[in-house]
């Protein structure tokens, strides 16, 4: 008897609004942002309809903190990772459940805004070691933002702090 299983998810689309940056009390940084990928069919009438999904995207660590200084609403991307369903109790007692996807690669697929490169590419990875960028092939050129961050990372304030233990949705 297998007990392989697979959770992947592999989506492209624009973001709806821009990364919300946060951090743990123990100061692991978390960015969630809103996508929504859109779709196109024929109907029995051979109409032609679309349609719009939106989802609840998280990354953590230093692709997270990659994620909040890079995006922004309205920019093409490629994301990568699995899906999360995590429950908890609301302030007035009823019970709540909310299913996002847990990204581990991020690739940018458009040019920021008024930069006119056409082959622009950036990729992402979040890994176990903690490094922000995984092995790319030496084909692949990728942009390092880390290298060209100017100012300090955020510190975690009161303001901005989630506990993991809480699962509070933002």
């Amino acid at each position: 008897m297998s007990t392989r299983s697979l959770n992947k998810v592999t989506l492209i689309g624009n973001l709806t609004r821009d990364p919300e940056l946060k951090y743990t009390p123990s100061g692991t940084a978390v960015c969630t942002f809103g996508l929504a990928t859109n779709r196109e069919w024929t109907d029995s009438a051979g109409q032609k309809q679309e349609g719009a999904e939106f989802h609840r995207i998280v990354a953590w660590g230093k692709l997270g903190e990659i994620c909040s200084q890079l995006m922004s609403k309205g920019r093409k991307v490629y994301v990568e990772g699995r899906l999360q369903t995590r429950a908890w109790k609301s302030q007035d007692g009823a019970d709540r459940q909310v299913t996002e996807i847990v990204i581990e690669e991020m690739i940018l697929l458009d040019s920021p805004k008024g930069d006119r490169d056409e082959g622009y590419e950036s990729r992402f990875t979040s890994n176990e070691s903690g490094s922000p960028l995984s092995d790319v092939s030496p084909a692949e050129e990728v942009f390092n933002p880390i290298a060209d961050v100017d100012e300090e990372p955020k510190k975690p304030s009161k303001k901005n702090e989630v506990n993991e233990d809480d699962e509070i949705p933002f």
